[in-house]
């Protein structure tokens, strides 16, 4: 298959999809973390695919691997954002797990 568009890349797709279950899973936590957790989650999770597209679409070699190395660290706030709703009890195992595998796969993508 031919890779036209950055939403052709494997890793945008999977990372779009760890996008709508962050959208989703955040829709539970607690109102106090409206202007906390909850934005800086998403914030998080819409700059990974963000700096996906941003670098398929850029001309220069450099200036793709540092957007993709953005999308990366973007990927590491969300991982560790998922590891703090875990521990608060916001989030059960299974529903971390399957996050966690997700943040691990999209990484093996980016890399």
């Amino acid at each position: 298959m031919k890779i036209n568009e950055f939403y052709d890349l494997i890793a945008w797709k999977k990372a779009y999809s760890l996008v709508l279950n962050i959208y989703k899973i955040t829709k539970g936590l607690p109102k106090e973390e409206v202007y906390g957790l909850i934005s800086q989650m998403r914030r998080a999770a819409i700059s990974i695919t963000a700096n996906i597209a941003e670098g398929f679409s850029r001309y220069h070699f450099k200036d793709k691997v540092r957007f993709y190395y953005q999308s990366r660290g973007s990927l590491s706030e969300v991982l560790n954002f998922v590891l703090v709703i875990r521990d608060l009890s916001y989030i059960n195992e299974f529903e971390s797990g399957r996050l966690i595998e997700d943040c691990i796969e999209i990484k093996k993508r980016i890399d």
